[in-house]
C-alpha cells in the first residue's frame, strides 16, 4: 500500500502547474502574516504548514486557535480543501476575501465554492470516489463490499497536501536563503 500511495503522489506532483505554485509562492512571500486552516486531516496538515512558516521566520496563524488576530488586507488566508466546498471554510475564506485578505486554496476542485473566490490555487488531483454522505461513507461500503478506493476518505489528497506543503517550505528556504540552522532557532525548546 505504501509503494501504491508512493506512486500515486509522485504522478499528482507531476500534475502539479508550475505557474500555481509561482503564484502562491509570491502571494505567501507579499503576505504581512500568513492564516492557514481546513477541516479533519487537512486541517491538521493546514496547522504543520503553520508551523514550518513560523519556523521559516513567516508570521502564521491557525484559524480557530484563541491566540489568532484579527486578519487584515495585507495578509493571506491559506485553506486547505479536498473538495473546496467545505461550509466552514468556505465561509471563513469568503470573510477574509471581504476583509480584503488574499485568499490561496489547496484543493481537487477548482471550481469549487473557495474556488471561485481564491487568488491563487494549487490543484492536486485526487483518486477519491465520490461522496455522498461523508459520515458513513467508509463503514457503509465496507459492509456492502464496494469499497474501491485504496486510500479512503480523502488520504491521497491530505498526504499529498502534506508532501506538497513540506515541498513549498523547502522551496520557500531556498528562496529566503534559511538554513536549516535558522529553522533550528525558531523550533520550540520548551517541551
Amino acid at each position: 500500500m505504501m509503494k501504491l500511495m508512493a506512486q500515486k503522489i509522485q504522478s499528482i506532483a507531476e500534475s502539479i502547474a508550475d505557474e500555481e505554485v509561482d503564484a502562491f509562492t509570491k502571494a505567501i512571500l507579499s503576505a504581512n502574516r500568513v492564516y492557514v486552516m481546513g477541516a479533519g486531516r487537512s486541517g491538521l496538515v493546514a496547522k504543520a504548514f503553520a508551523m514550518r512558516l513560523m519556523h521559516l521566520g513567516f508570521i502564521s496563524y491557525v484559524v480557530g486557535e484563541t491566540i489568532t488576530p484579527a486578519i487584515d488586507k495585507n495578509d493571506m488566508l491559506i485553506a486547505f480543501s479536498g473538495s473546496g466546498n467545505t461550509r466552514s471554510i468556505a465561509d471563513v475564506a469568503q470573510t477574509a476575501k471581504g476583509l480584503g485578505a488574499t485568499v490561496g486554496l489547496i484543493t481537487s476542485n477548482k471550481e469549487s465554492a473557495i474556488g471561485q473566490i481564491a487568488d491563487t490555487i494549487v490543484v492536486i488531483e485526487s483518486q477519491r470516489d465520490a461522496v455522498t454522505d461523508e459520515s458513513h461513507e467508509y463503514d457503509i461500503r465496507q459492509m456492502m463490499g464496494e469499497h474501491k478506493s485504496f486510500a479512503p476518505l480523502g488520504t491521497i489528497f491530505e498526504t499529498t497536501s502534506m508532501v506538497f506543503s513540506d515541498a513549498l517550505v523547502s522551496h520557500l528556504m531556498e528562496i529566503t536563503e534559511t538554513s536549516e540552522g535558522e529553522l533550528k532557532k525558531r523550533h520550540t525548546n520548551i517541551e
